[in-house]
């Protein structure tokens, strides 16, 4: 059974990187004790061994070890004898650019597709959906594709942002972008706000978190949902 947690963010505003979803990982991974953490998308720059480092620290508070997928000689074979795998965030271009470098994007859906839990948190959950299109990050690199894990039927925008009336910004808004992305795609794209995270049981798919999402169908207005609504039949 697919056990996926599709989170918008490693740390919310005044915690540590992933205390907010710390007791769901005790249970999210209650069956191994060791998670093969995917460093590749590197947020800020940063390398893959200070990144992995932080992640452990974490972990560490609810008895789990981490190890970087860059310390195998063979990313793919790690990827098949995982047990529990996160892909952390970053730039998302950089992330979907490694993944393809390496030849392990095949592999990670289908070592979640037979069941080994995962997690993802910005740019990680952004591969989560059917392409990187709806990322927020800038085209640093240049991937062989943007098509992504395809583990739900829609596309993520992970660190969604309301329009502030009170701003004097005058670029363009979220909404905006995915507005414009659904003039060349048809898939629907869920906004995630900050600590809010999607719950994947097999077929399954649960909004969780204490915020709602803004939901963007191909030729609809956007809507709200709340938490504990079901997912499953958005496609």
């Amino acid at each position: 059974m697919k056990s996926i947690l599709i989170a918008s963010t490693s740390t919310v505003h005044g915690s540590g990187p992933l205390d907010y979803l710390l007791d769901e990982l005790k249970t999210h991974f209650g069956s191994t004790d060791e998670i093969l953490f995917i460093p590749y998308a590197r947020p800020g720059g940063i390398t893959h061994d200070v990144y992995t480092a932080n992640v452990a620290k974490a972990f560490h508070k609810i008895g789990k070890s981490v190890k970087g997928i860059h310390e195998f000689d063979d990313p793919k074979a790690a990827i098949q004898n995982a047990k529990g795998i996160f892909t952390g965030g970053g730039n998302t271009f950089v992330l979907v650019n490694q993944l393809y470098k390496n030849d392990v994007l095949i592999a990670i859906k289908e070592a979640v597709n037979s069941g080994i839990p995962y997690l993802g948190t910005s740019a990680g959950s952004n591969i989560c959906g059917l392409t990187m299109n709806t990322t927020n990050d800038m085209p640093i690199v240049y991937p062989s594709s943007f098509k992504t894990l395809g583990l739900v039927p829609f596309n993520i925008n992970p660190h969604y942002l309301d329009p502030d009336s009170k701003s004097t910004h005058m670029g363009e808004t979220r909404e905006t972008r995915i507005k414009e992305f659904h003039a060349y795609n048809t898939q629907p794209v869920v906004g995630l706000r900050e600590g809010s995270w999607i719950e994947v049981k097999d077929d399954q798919l649960t909004l969780r978190g204490s915020l709602h999402a803004r939901i963007f169908e191909y030729g609809k207005a956007p809507y709200e949902i709340a938490p504990n609504t079901d997912l499953s039949n958005l496609n």
